[in-house]
């Protein structure tokens, strides 16, 4: 399945949360990140298919109309540019391109996956170092995402799945790397994913260990001993817990206060309390998130 279909479907419930007037200001924000040569700003200013790749979700999720003429002259410009991409916007790229009605072909599209295939480590995962000898699971949710967005499966899934299998920590959590083996959610999060959509198993304590993840303030750490709940791990760990069907129905309430102090009538989402910043990225996180909490 495509994954990132899978969270829009779930993003696409946030305005019954937010309201229409709510939604129209966070649709404005994001519109007002456009850059004048196609794509949208990152936090400097800009074009960036990081950040594209959000703001495109973003509209989406909202039934907003995407600028399909600026953007596809963005992206198609990144295709004569493949060298001068790392993986994270290879991946990116691949995303928005998905998001298109007027799609490049596959042949076309070949040498982004190509270029993708560089990034594959000795186990048969993904790094987002081509010098990396082993994969990491941000990588290899990225790039899975890539191609699923396209309809194609990832090349070698038993290599994907033997390098989710090397970052398994103690106590059912996942790490990003077997440099950094500290459990974390973003990763456990990605990995769970990817489990579900290469049938893999999933240990029991998994699901306690992301709910012990959760502040007293409502939202979710980003790794244990983390100063302060963020947006992302909300986010991810809420989709995490809906793909492995674990209720949280009585930690609801908490969690919304959250999302909701992190928002501003700007129109956009703060990362966390600390953050003074607002950008697309967060944004799409309290989309998903609030979508998660609407059902």
């Amino acid at each position: 399945m495509s994954l990132r279909l899978e969270m829009l479907q779930v993003a696409r419930l946030a305005p019954s949360v937010l309201g229409e007037e709510a939604s129209a200001l966070i649709r404005d924000f994001v519109l007002s990140q456009a850059h004048p040569e196609g794509g949208f700003c990152d936090r400097d200013g800009e074009a960036d298919l990081y950040y594209s790749s959000f703001a495109i979700d973003c509209l989406t999720a909202l039934q907003a109309e995407l600028p399909e003429a600026s953007l596809k002259h963005y992206l198609t410009g990144r295709l004569g540019k493949l060298d001068e991409l790392d993986f994270v916007h290879l991946c990116c790229l691949a995303r928005c391109f998905s998001a298109l009605k007027d799609k490049p072909s596959p042949d076309e599209l070949a040498p982004v996956f190509l270029a993708i295939e560089k990034y594959r480590t000795g186990e048969g995962g993904y790094n987002q170092s081509d010098e990396a000898e082993t994969g990491s699971a941000y990588a290899g949710f990225l790039a899975y995402g890539a191609y699923a967005d396209h309809g194609l499966p990832v090349p070698n899934e038993e290599g994907l799945g033997r390098s989710l299998d090397q970052l398994k920590v103690e106590g059912g959590a996942w790490a990003n790397d077997v440099e950094l083996p500290i459990p974390n959610v973003p990763s456990t999060a990605a990995a769970i994913t990817l489990c579900r959509n290469l049938r893999l198993p999933i240990p029991r304590e998994t699901p306690g260990w992301i709910l012990n993840s959760l502040h007293p303030t409502g939202g979710f750490l980003p790794f244990p001993m983390a100063p302060l709940p963020d947006l992302l791990s909300t986010a991810v760990a809420l989709h995490a817990l809906d793909g492995l069907q674990v209720s949280y129905e009585g930690k609801k309430e908490r969690i919304l206060d959250f999302v909701d102090s992190l928002w501003t009538a700007a129109g956009g989402f703060h990362g966390t309390w600390d953050d003074d910043d607002l950008d697309i990225e967060y944004t799409y996180y309290g989309l998903l998130a609030l979508g998660h909490l609407a059902l």
